[in-house]
């Protein structure tokens, strides 16, 4: 099942997308929360505004060097134990959404990930319990100011600044999460094209990480880590993350006024 959060103008309402992501069949209430149900109303896809599936009410987790190869790519080692970070909800924007370069940074990355969101609250699960807590799978580009990761020494300001979590299109609850391709491309140049299964740690290892530091909420998302392949963008140009079995996540970047 895919489920959307958009808006036709007025308050943001959810629905399902059918297969083909064309048509969008709006439901009541919150799914993360609530029981739903449908409206009867529906809306052609091409005729809402996506909006960032997700506003997490609590954080987003952040996983670095999840992948051997990028880890390899930015010259570093493969942690023996998850690399947790955290992301304000500020951070997040939705499909299409700009992302905003600020004055502040002169060397900015994108990162294709897969996101994981939590339905269920949980605190110290086991991997095998992760399945029970995981209300859905969405795409995530982990936007990164290189410069200041490097000059600062922790990240929190590198990846957490406004728009720098670009979420969406939507949420699909059917999904194996180690069996995806992962494709970015800049301007239709493909940069990134890596799959899930060769995360060092898989999805149900993360959440079970994550728990035994955090109590997870329903909402919180968990950036799974990034591919081989990262690489730099500039104000004008736009970054498309493909996973096969969710959709495309497309955002244009621009330069912060002055």
């Amino acid at each position: 099942m895919r489920i959307a959060r958009y808006t036709t103008g007025d308050e943001p309402a959810y629905g399902l997308v059918d297969g083909e992501g064309k048509k969008i069949a709006e439901v009541t209430g919150d799914p993360l929360y609530q029981r739903i149900e449908l409206t009867g109303t529906v809306h052609q896809v091409e005729d809402v505004r996506l909006l960032a599936p997700v506003i997490p009410r609590s954080k987003i987790i952040g996983i670095g060097r999840n992948y051997a190869d990028h880890a390899a790519e930015m010259g570093n080692e493969v942690p023996d134990e998850p690399m947790m970070f955290l992301i304000p909800n500020t951070a997040v924007v939705g499909p299409g959404d700009p992302v905003v370069i600020p004055a502040s940074t002169s060397e900015v990355s994108f990162e294709g990930e897969l996101a994981v969101i939590i339905g269920r609250m949980c605190k110290d699960i086991e991997p095998e319990e992760a399945k029970k807590v995981i209300f859905g799978y969405t795409i995530a580009n982990d936007v990164t100011a290189r410069d200041l990761q490097r000059g600062d020494g922790q990240w929190a300001r590198a990846k957490g600044m406004d728009t720098f979590c670009p979420l969406g299109p939507w949420i699909e609850t059917e999904l194996d999460p180690q069996a995806v391709d992962i494709v970015t491309t800049r301007d239709g140049e493909v940069f990134q094209d890596g799959h899930s299964s060769d995360m060092v740690h898989g999805v149900a290892a993360l959440i079970s990480y994550a728990s035994k530091a955090f109590t997870l909420l329903p909402g919180d998302v968990i950036l799974t880590g990034t591919p081989a392949g990262v690489g730099p963008v500039v104000a004008g140009q736009r970054v498309e993350i493909e996973i096969d079995a969710i959709g495309t996540l497309s955002n244009p970047f621009v330069a912060a006024e002055r």
